[in-house]
């Protein structure tokens, strides 16, 4: 059983990064974290050419240039935000062969057939990529602060506040893509699962907010949470508490998503009937 997951293992790596997916979604997430920062410089330096004929539709949008050019953690802020959205989106297509895909394939049929367990399947999944994400975050926190660094005047976000806010959207992309894997292998409908989560992804915020549940307590909101820690990282006690069992709640539950994948695993039999064979 060890030697089978540890073959797992290697084997859901190689696959990861020897088909350059894993060096893909490194370089597209954290190149949409340093873009992120260059954008708003762009747009704030449009607005100011443009000063004039604003001017001439009696707009005054002196206020908006100076909010866009003034604070490093506008920049970080925007990039962590469109990290755990846009960033996530990439992610969770990248993986979708992944998740669920290789059933689709055929690709299970010779594995399941020489004894390859359900546990073995899944578990490797489960580490790899919600880790991966997770690294990936943190790393393109700090790269959008050093791009925003750069372009921004007044550098009012500490290391404590960056290294927060990318913990806190790297548990959201972890959350998200525990989700994937768990409806991708038990349905072998990948492409319907990143769409799932690619949707709740970007409405259950929103939703959640209109509805005034607001965000304490609720692993659906941690890119909320994690924009607001780069601009106020010195928490308070009650506030540190909401975070940290926020946090817990995100964890216990993709464990539990985990052992639902690796439950339906053993309750199903992947159908492998069909002419076409792929390895």
């Amino acid at each position: 059983m060890k030697l089978q997951t540890k073959a797992s293992f290697r084997k859901e790596f190689l696959a990861f990064s020897r088909t350059y997916k894993l060096l893909a979604v490194t370089l597209s997430i954290i190149g949409l974290a340093v873009v992120n920062p260059l954008l708003i410089t762009g747009l704030r330096l449009l607005m100011e050419g443009l000063s004039d004929v604003y001017k001439g539709f009696g707009m005054d949008v002196s206020q908006l240039t100076e909010a866009l050019g003034s604070s490093v953690s506008t920049g970080v802020a925007q990039a962590i935000m469109d990290l755990t959205q846009t960033g996530l989106i990439i992610f969770l297509i990248v993986i979708n062969s992944n998740a669920g895909g290789e059933q689709k394939k055929r690709s299970t049929m010779i594995p399941s057939s020489s004894g390859l367990r359900s546990f073995s399947y899944v578990f490797p999944k489960f580490i790899i990529y919600p880790l991966t994400a997770f690294v990936i975050a943190i790393v393109a926190a700090f790269a959008s602060w050093g791009a925003s660094s750069m372009v921004f005047d007044n550098n009012d976000v500490s290391v404590q506040g960056v290294l927060l806010g990318g913990v806190l959207a790297g548990v959201c992309m972890m959350f998200y893509v525990c989700a994937h894997l768990t409806i991708g292998t038990a349905t072998g409908k990948a492409g319907m699962s990143a769409a799932i989560c690619i949707v709740a992804s970007l409405l259950l915020p929103s939703i959640f907010n209109i509805l005034d549940f607001g965000v304490m307590f609720n692993p659906f909101t941690l890119n909320i949470l994690a924009n607001a820690a780069v601009h106020d990282p010195t928490m308070t006690a009650a506030r540190a508490t909401v975070v940290c069992v926020t946090v817990i709640i995100a964890f216990v539950l993709m464990v539990a998503l985990f052992f639902l994948a690796w439950f339906v695993q053993n309750a199903r039999k992947i159908d492998n009937s069909g002419n076409e064979v792929e390895i």
